[in-house]
């Protein structure tokens, strides 16, 4: 029993690994590196500049996706290309 519980914690142990591993190399949004304290303030404005309100918890999902619709559509404005709904 007791080789059955180690080779399942170094399963585990493995898969943690692994998945953090992935994590921390995927980045589909931005390759550039790590966003500044600056940048992630300017960003939450943004958002609650569109609505986005992180107190609101009973409309969540909703909320969110919408200022990021709008968020998205005011960048894509301001680099001067177009986005479509």
């Amino acid at each position: 029993m007791k080789i059955v519980s180690l080779v399942g914690l170094g399963a585990l142990l493995a898969a943690v690994s692994m998945s953090s591993a992935f994590a921390q190399t995927a980045r589909p949004y931005d390759q550039s590196g790590p966003l500044t304290r600056a940048q992630v303030r300017a960003d939450l404005a943004d958002w609650r500049a569109a609505g986005y309100d992180p107190l609101d918890w009973i409309d969540y999902p909703d909320n969110a996706q919408r200022a990021g619709r709008i968020v998205a559509m005011r960048r894509a404005q301001q680099m001067g290309g177009s986005t479509t709904q």
